[in-house]
């Protein structure tokens, strides 16, 4: 298990300072609401500035009879924005009364230019809202600091963008959970699913979390993004807008559906099959379903019905029959998914290990939530954990990996906890040791830590996937002392203790004595 360091001071970040203008700025609007502004106007800029410089760029080109084509701005991945949506536009009017009409009206017009935004921008979100002319003014002018295309190597708006939704997450709390996946363990996931070429769909897709650490993964290996194709759902409304945003100051992509719809019930790619699914749904769903609804629905084929009050192992299952061949899923569950003994879960379960799914499970720490204080569990499946060439992995038929970072992560602040860069990095790196895969080291088995087990291993503990259960209890150090030192010493300190103990019994009656109760 890696061994936790202090961390540096950090200095404070150009994100943090902007977040802290845009907040104080909020005056009576809630959270819930408040992003919508920010997130809108930070949307709005870095499109503008993407705008402006394809403009620019066709000018220099001498096509100065393109410069209202729709097409010469897609073919780049760049939106289209008429006149009255720039953000030059926006700056201009930002002092007047009517700032909040010209802001929804621009977005309006945005969406209406981009087929691609469709369902995407808040409708008369501002005039709605009725947000102070003159906090809205200045909002427009603490954005319009943030140089979103100055540095090419820089991703600087996608920086404060997922910045800006972790914090509003944070202060929505329960809410927040409903739209962002704490960045820890999104990365932790990517690095050991390893995305870079195929469909990868989440089903549960919140904000596009999982997409944009999938994308910054392959960039970060010198991959083609052009190689992934992203598929998404989202059912609430609210988070489908925010994973359109999201991806769009990405340059990402992406078919997230028609509409926003429940996964269960109106499933937006039923005939997918992804190599690469990651998924955070939403942790023991209850009475997702009617007792006598889906209970015979294909997704379920080969297994057990998951039961109406808990939609953990639908969800699983969901997933299952969304894999590829060769495909593999890793997802969030609430640590009860290990190890329920509800009859049909426990039996989904059991069947799952004998059909050989259960790559590798990874128990986490609490606190990393800002929705739940809980502890959770990855899972990753797989349907083939044979050798495979292309990643250098070895044959892992008939073997489970379990690992057990409960103890790894630092407190963030009094109720969060939080995986640094070195802790993602060494989960991964144990995991794929264990695959076999060239370049890292050789896989052990670590006491307290982590155990490759077999099925039969599996079968002999009821079929629990808990980490716990496998990588028993780690080893304590050996400080060099013989026992029978210590042995002495302790009989010593026991002697002292005890006469100390008998002194303040006759202290103690004593003063009884003299207070007339002995």
């Amino acid at each position: 298990m890696p061994a936790k360091k202090s961390a540096p001071k950090k200095s404070r970040s150009f994100e943090e300072t902007l977040w802290d203008t845009a907040n104080k700025l909020r005056g009576s609007v809630e959270s819930s609401e408040y992003k919508h502004v920010v997130l809108s106007l930070i949307f709005l800029k870095f499109v503008s500035n993407k705008f402006e410089e394809r403009r620019a760029e066709l000018e220099t080109e001498g096509k100065t009879d393109e410069l209202d084509k729709v097409e010469c701005y897609s073919m780049r991945n760049v939106f289209y924005l008429p006149k009255t949506s720039r953000w030059s536009y926006i700056l201009q009017h930002a002092k007047q009364r009517a700032i909040a009409l010209k802001i929804d009206s621009a977005l309006t017009a945005v969406e209406k230019s981009n087929a691609s935004l469709k369902g995407a921008l808040p409708d008369n979100y501002f005039s709605r809202l009725g947000l102070d002319g003159s906090k809205l003014s200045a909002l427009i002018d603490a954005i319009n600091n943030i140089d979103t295309v100055g540095d090419k190597e820089e991703d600087t708006v996608g920086r404060v963008y997922e910045y800006f939704l972790s914090k509003f997450a944070a202060s929505e709390s329960k809410l927040g959970g409903e739209y962002y996946t704490p960045k820890c363990v999104v990365e932790t996931i990517v690095n050991i699913i390893e995305p870079k070429r195929g469909a990868v769909i989440d089903p549960a897709c919140g904000s596009g979390g999982m997409f944009v650490q999938s994308l910054k993964f392959v960039e970060s290996h010198h991959g083609n993004t052009q190689d992934i194709s992203v598929y998404g759902q989202e059912f609430t409304a609210t988070s489908y807008k925010l994973a359109k945003m999201n991806l769009a100051v990405r340059g990402l992509s992406a078919n997230l559906g028609k509409l926003p719809a429940d996964t269960f019930f109106n499933d937006q790619h039923p005939d997918l099959k992804a190599d690469y699914i990651m998924a955070n749904p939403p942790f023991n769903l209850k009475d997702w379903r009617a007792p006598d609804q889906l209970v015979r629905d294909q997704r379920w084929n080969g297994y057990e019905t998951p039961p109406s009050g808990n939609a953990n192992y639908a969800w699983i299952l969901h997933m299952v029959s969304k894999l590829a061949d060769n495909g593999v899923a890793g997802f969030v569950l609430a640590n009860v998914s290990m190890s329920t003994n509800n009859k049909d879960e426990g039996e989904i379960r059991r069947k799952m290990v004998k059909n050989d799914l259960v790559d590798c499970m990874i128990a986490l720490p609490g606190q990393l939530f800002y929705t739940t204080q809980i502890p959770v569990c990855l899972w990753f499946l797989t349907k083939n954990k044979q050798a495979d060439n292309e990643r250098e992995y070895r044959n892992r038929q008939g073997e489970t990996l379990f690992i057990d970072a409960c103890k790894i992560g630092s407190m963030i602040d009094r109720t969060h906890k939080e995986l640094d860069a070195d802790d993602v990095a060494a989960i991964a790196r144990t995991y794929h040791a264990w695959r076999g895969k060239s370049q890292v080291s050789t896989y052990e088995d670590e006491a307290g830590y982590c155990k490759s087990a077999t099925l039969e291993d599996i079968r002999k503990n009821d079929y629990v996937l808990s980490p716990g259960r496998y990588v028993g209890a780690a080893a304590r150090e050996d400080d060099g002392i013989p026992f029978e030192t210590k042995m002495s010493e302790l009989s010593q300190t026991l002697g002292t203790q005890m006469r100390e103990s008998g002194k303040l019994d006759l202290v103690i009656r004593k003063n009884l004595e003299d207070l007339g109760y002995a």
